[in-house]
């Protein structure tokens, strides 16, 4: 998950979010947001964004996961109360420190924005998000010129480029595929 940058600051890489305080010394139970859980050992610090968009950067103490969530301890936040105030934060790194992936493998925030075109230079729409369905399917929803929505298999034989630098991918969609 990306946050966008606004006044010039860096973006951020969203990689969790507090959900709620646990125990008595300030520690905080979070939804990892990231699909790369092992970064956080590599972390000391944090920028925790407010619900309303205000960053500050925090110290991460220790962590540890606990079922599906990891539990942060922020340094110099020590009790319940003082840890209450960051429930509903969101916890970054700058974009500049994110995960890279291996070529040919891109961030749903990568594509999402993306114009969509056909190899023959029609217009087909911007991708509004990235769906994944069971069995390792993965769909780009695009959304048209005049609202109307299609669906478009992330599959190398129909999505033949992707440049995000340019934000624009090229595809070779089948008879009828935009039709649907």
């Amino acid at each position: 998950m990306k946050e966008a940058s606004s006044d010039g600051e860096e973006s951020l890489v969203i990689i969790a979010r507090a959900v709620k305080t646990r125990g008595l010394k300030g520690a905080l139970v979070a939804e990892v947001l990231t699909d790369f859980p092992e970064r956080f050992s590599g972390i000391s610090s944090l920028i925790a964004v407010s619900p309303g968009g205000e960053r500050q950067v925090v110290e991460l103490e220790s962590y540890w996961f606990h079922q599906d969530r990891v539990v942060l301890k922020l340094n110099g936040y020590d009790t319940i109360e003082t840890a209450r105030g960051f429930v509903d934060y969101q916890f970054a790194v700058p974009e500049s420190e994110q995960v890279e992936l291996a070529e040919g493998y891109f961030y749903d925030w990568q594509l999402e924005g993306c114009l969509v075109e056909t190899v023959g230079g029609g217009r087909v729409g911007q991708v509004s998000e990235v769906l994944r369905f069971g069995g390792g399917i993965e769909m780009l929803a695009v959304e048209g010129v005049e609202h109307q929505k299609c669906l478009i298999p992330m599959v190398e034989s129909i999505v033949v480029e992707i440049d995000v630098a340019n934000q624009r991918i090229r595809i070779d969609p089948p008879e009828g595929l935009l039709d649907l």
